[in-house]
């Protein structure tokens, strides 16, 4: 199988850059000056395909690239706890599988999202902590660790999210009937 399809962008490393291998998920340096091809960027990662490898590089390391960084996440002063899940929502719709080409939401990977006011340690009232419990499509995934760490730091980039706690859990086993239609008619399931 080739890792790179006509669609796929070449690139050239602008700097060395962390990436994690795809699917074992083990993080790497790749070396400025480096050659590849952008096989997928979605939710402000990038999916790269390098001396018949996979890598994903995360959007902090956009500029290794080429590309432009994600701007960074906006909420209003006043935000109400909706206005914070709505976002919530949003930065959940940003994690991808570097494999498949949608959202974790949409996936049906999520199951549930919670948000409760953090303890004021530092006097900060308006803080939030977001409990997330989601699970992956296949229990021995090598990109569950890097998916959950993902999670977690989309969202913790969200304004007054002190704390992410991400729970994978694996009962109710995922399957297919979990996806939204969207998904399934994206994969060729509907």
């Amino acid at each position: 199988m080739s890792g790179f399809s006509l669609s796929s962008e070449p690139f050239t490393l602008e700097r060395d850059c962390e990436a994690v291998m795809v699917p074992q998920g083990e993080t790497v340096s790749l070396p400025a000056g480096q050659v590849g091809y952008i096989t997928q960027a979605l939710g402000g990662s990038f999916t790269v395909y390098v001396e018949g490898n996979l890598f994903r590089v995360a959007g902090k390391d956009a500029d290794a690239l080429g590309k432009v960084p994600p701007p960074p996440i906006e909420l209003a002063e006043d935000a109400s706890d909706a206005d914070v899940e709505k976002l919530v929502w949003q930065q959940l719709r940003t994690v991808f599988d570097p494999e498949i080409p949608i959202n974790v939401v949409e996936l049906g990977l999520v199951y549930d999202v919670s948000l409760e006011h953090a303890a004021p340690e530092g006097g900060d009232q308006g803080s939030r902590k977001v409990y997330v419990k989601m699970t992956l499509t296949a229990p021995g995934c090598g990109m569950g660790d890097i998916l959950v760490d993902d999670v977690r730091t989309k969202l913790e980039l969200i304004p007054t999210v002190a704390e992410a706690d991400v729970d994978l859990v694996f009962d109710p086993p995922w399957n297919h009937s979990m996806m939204s239609d969207a998904a399934k008619l994206e994969t060729g399931m509907l």
